[in-house]
């Protein structure tokens, strides 16, 4: 017995040792002055000598809030580190491979940090400045013998400073009080001074340091704007305005001659998107030819440079940054307009990523959940796996800032806000949330670690004796944008897809008992639900005295409440009400699509999104239907909410989505509707897919490429007599003809049929 007992604990040993965590020796250094100012930068320098460059070196580097990184005056990082927080109390820290700029002999490691300060939407802070640096393979790590110091080039703007919501502040530099020289590799490190220790790796305020769990931002390199005026250019006090090829994260960036003490100002056409300032840069110009980058990424469609009257222009370049994902996907059909809004959308999509999902890039920068469930799906047919991160990563900072009542809220990470909006944790924790991350990528592990959350927030919500939710507000009771909004019958809605998501959890994590007892639960809530809220012509819950509300129709279609025999009232309804904002219309047309009336679906998706698609001066969509006063919520014109289309036309117009996890196995039944034209692609995590369809009076014609070891169910219109795969007649007057297909039976009028290999050309006349 005792030789078992001590067996079981070296096991345990074993185990905790090989897949224990960054094990940190590493302390918490901050420059010898440092007074935890807001908007401080700090420099920091590590000189060294190496024998032998080791053949892999990986630095683990954490900070509050930003950094840059060189290694022998070359760039390593470009804004590094994560917004706080994985959780409430804890930090992100960042791996990176360093092995490639070490060099044999004296080495130089400088670091800018940026220190934010204060709370936001998306960064909640610690209230200490700092930075760990770690590298085991050639035994450096942050201490008393580095150097620091604060870098007073950087100071405070004037005011307008940015609105609360965003923890970064307006960045001036004075260009009279330093310079970027310290980080190359030849200069003394003049001014510095032996930094101070201000704690372990892992210790309060920062505590627990937990590895990033999404890639380095991509750097696309100085680049040239698309117009400016022609250079060199001596300003008269001009404010000269650049165009950016589309709707960017960008760092700005000049070269010009001037007399000292002269203020530059760089603000984009965005400064004002969404109603309160956002961030801007100032800069103070030494004497003679100087070049500059500001580093604080800032979005638009322009960048408005105010040069002071005698200061020359010699350069006007900017840095694009984003997301580290790939342009995979694609979607053509034969109406230019949906192409334009397929790749309007994922333009959109692209600049509401960074540290987390955001609603917008400029006003908020923040992750409601909300906007993340439409943008998260968007992402799984325009972008590479890697976009997958960033859902996983919202999916546990949701849980892991649950509170004790069991209440969750966003945006999280947050300092300033946290106000539980009930519509949108529903939604988050559901069919088109939580579970669609799981379909698409297969991660059980991370579906394990937020599964007891989900369940605890389903039990914050109780049924009323009638068998549906009992009335609840939670902090914001908020259901869309607009009016006519229905929210009772909303959040019923967001529950029954909540229960769906949590059943097929379940089912995955092999709680069966669980699954069983919550297929019950939805059965008997759906026909609550349909007694209570349907009263033969529409849905509408006691106490609502608006217009029919079109969203609530449409969701209960979407989540499965309603059944076909309702289809045609709801169709009605949805031909003659348009009080859907953009992020809840994708449902509408979803509804419209599931419905089978696709073709009004796509003339729908047109005429709603019609101005914000065709507008040229933008190459993204508006958060309402209009902009400015015109809008709603802020007005932004980047708001990847607005672009559930683009998963309309892949996933339904093309009809290509997951039913297996990991896209195992691939559904294709495309409904053109009026268009005789589509085809879409993207990289899944099991491999690529493409789907071509096309549609004339004589035949009907899919073309297919899936992953090798993907299954394909094929759904073909039961209006075809004659069915051909690959050229070999597979069905005909009704009959299955040859193996090469097996046929699933008939569903919703199409033949379903179930087939193997990568190639498939079905062709049905």
């Amino acid at each position: 017995m005792k030789k078992q007992i001590v067996l079981l604990l070296l096991m345990t040993f074993l185990l905790n040792h090989l897949y224990a965590d960054e094990k940190w020796t590493a302390k918490r250094i901050a420059a010898n002055e440092s007074q935890n100012e807001s908007n401080v930068w700090t420099d920091f320098v590590k000189t060294f000598d190496l024998e032998k460059v080791p053949p892999k070196a990986i630095a683990s580097i954490a900070c509050d809030s930003k950094y840059w990184m060189w290694i022998n005056g070359e760039l390593v990082v470009f804004e590094g580190q994560l917004k706080r927080g994985p959780t409430p109390e804890d930090t992100y820290y960042d791996k990176v491979d360093i092995t490639s700029y070490l060099k044999t002999g004296p080495n130089k490691i400088a670091i800018l940090l940026w220190y934010f300060g204060k709370d936001g939407f998306s960064h909640n802070s610690s209230g200490q400045e700092g930075l760990v640096f770690q590298c085991d393979a050639i035994d450096i790590l942050s201490d008393a013998t580095w150097n620091g110091r604060i870098d007073r080039a950087y100071e405070y703007t004037s005011r307008p400073y940015p609105n609360y919501r965003l923890p970064e502040s307006n960045i001036r530099f004075d260009a009279r009080r330093g310079n970027f020289d310290w980080v190359k590799s030849d200069s003394e490190n003049r001014g510095f001074r032996r930094v101070k220790i201000v704690g372990n790796a892992e210790s309060a305020p920062w505590n627990n340091l937990v590895e990033r769990p999404i890639p380095q931002w991509k750097n696309f390199g100085i680049k040239n704007y698309e117009q400016t005026v022609d250079l060199p250019y001596i300003s008269k006090g001009d404010t000269l305005i650049c165009k950016l090829p589309y709707n960017a994260h960008i760092t700005p960036y000049f070269k010009i001659r001037s007399e000292s003490g002269k203020v530059i100002e760089i603000r984009t056409d965005h400064y004002y998107g969404g109603g309160p300032p956002n961030v801007r840069a100032e800069y103070v110009t030494g004497a003679g030819i100087q070049e500059y980058e500001s580093l604080g990424w800032m979005n638009g469609h322009h960048v408005r440079y105010y040069f002071p009257e005698g200061v020359e222009v010699l350069e006007l370049k900017f840095r694009e940054t984003g997301y580290g994902a790939t342009f995979t996907g694609s979607f053509d059909c034969n109406d230019s307009f949906y192409n334009e809004m397929w790749q309007k959308a994922l333009r959109t999509l692209y600049v509401t990523m960074r540290d987390t999902y955001m609603d917008c890039p400029d006003r908020e920068r923040a992750q409601w959940w909300g906007d993340l469930v439409n943008e998260s799906g968007e992402a799984f047919y325009a972008l590479s796996p890697s976009a997958a991160h960033l859902t996983k990563k919202g999916m546990l900072e949701l849980i892991n800032w649950q509170r004790k009542d069991g209440t969750i809220y966003s945006p999280v990470p947050s300092g300033n806000y946290n106000r539980e909006l009930p519509g949108q944790m529903l939604a988050s924790i559901g069919y088109y949330g939580f579970w669609n991350y799981y379909l698409n990528t297969g991660d059980k592990e991370t579906i394990e670690k937020v599964y007891d959350g989900v369940k605890r927030y389903l039990d914050v919500w109780q049924l009323n004796e009638s068998g549906i939710l009992e009335h609840r507000e939670g902090d914001w009771y908020w259901g869309d944008w607009g009016t006519n909004i229905d929210k009772q019958s909303l959040f019923n809605a967001w529950y029954y897809l909540a229960l769906k998501g949590y059943r097929n959890m379940s089912e995955v994590l092999g709680n069966n008992s669980e699954a069983v007892r919550v297929e019950k639960k939805m059965a008997e809530f759906k026909s609550a639900f349909n007694k209570q809220l349907w009263n033969g012509e529409e849905y509408r819950s006691e106490g609502y005295e608006g217009d029919t509300d079109d969203r609530t129709q449409a969701l209960a279609v979407v989540a499965g409440l309603a059944d076909p025999d309702k289809f045609t009232e709801i169709y009605q309804i949805l031909q003659t009400q348009f009080y859907a904002s953009p992020y809840m219309e994708k449902y509408v047309i979803e509804a419209l699509f599931m419905m089978g009336y696709e073709e009004y679906g796509l003339e729908r998706l047109k005429e709603r999104f019609y101005e914000m698609v065709r507008d040229s001066k933008l190459t993204t969509l508006y958060e309402g239907w209009g902009v400015g006063r015109d809008g709603y919520g802020g007005g932004t014109v980047n708001h990847a909410w607005s672009g559930g289309g683009l998963t309309i036309l892949s996933q339904y117009v093309c009809g290509v989505s997951p039913v297996e996890p990991a896209w195992k196995t691939i559904r294709i039944k495309p409904q053109l509707g009026n268009l005789s034209y589509a085809e879409t692609e993207n990289i899944t995590i099991n491999g690529k897919f493409s789907v071509e369809v096309s549609s004339n009076n004589k035949e009907y014609q899919v073309k297919a490429t899936i992953p090798e070891t993907s299954k394909a169910i094929v759904c073909i219109p039961d209006s075809y007599k004659n069915i051909t795969l690959n050229e070999q007649l597979i069905w005909d007057n009704k009959e299955l003809k040859n193996q090469a297909a097996v046929f699933l039976g008939k569903d919703n009028g199409y033949y379903q049929f179930q087939v193997e290999g990568s190639q498939l050309r079905f062709v049905a006349k």
